[in-house]
């Protein structure tokens, strides 16, 4: 099963391709790790730009996204076109959406840590984020393997 990790900043998902077998993590290569909304304001691009998300989890098998969920009120809120992203996610027929808060992430690592340094995976350094709340689905108890 393949997890897409998200993570929003500002108005473009930044993602991570994980999957876990027989205990073995496994990061996908990705024809493109960001995606940036151009004009949030026009309901016709958010349109393409969920079904160009939805055809990139039907290319990839993606069968579970997780998104870090952001505060919506004080200093680390999201803003408004972050929301819009969101939600065009959580609207993708046939795949499974979940928010994972901060302390939730935190709790599940703390239980099961990193194997290995996150330098040490071959990803860029703005793809950090993405790839922690992908480990953290599929290191959660109840994650199937």
């Amino acid at each position: 099963m393949i997890t897409c990790g998200i993570e929003i900043k500002g108005s473009e998902v930044i993602l991570c391709l994980l999957s876990k077998q027989d205990g073995l993590f496994q990061i996908a290569d990705c024809r493109q790790v960001r995606h940036p909304l151009h004009n949030p304001n026009d309901s016709e691009s958010l349109r393409k730009y969920q079904f160009m998300l939805k055809k990139l989890f039907e290319d990839y098998k993606v069968e579970r996204v997780v998104i870090r969920e952001r505060p919506t009120k004080g200093k680390f809120a999201g803003g408004s076109v972050g929301f819009k992203i969101e939600a065009a996610l959580q609207l993708i027929e046939g795949i499974q959406v979940d928010l994972f808060h901060s302390s939730k992430t935190k709790e599940i690592l703390q239980h099961n840590p990193m194997p290995i340094p996150f330098k040490d995976t071959g990803l860029r350094a703005f793809q950090e984020g993405a790839f922690t709340i992908a480990y953290a689905a599929l290191s959660e108890p109840t994650a199937e393997i």
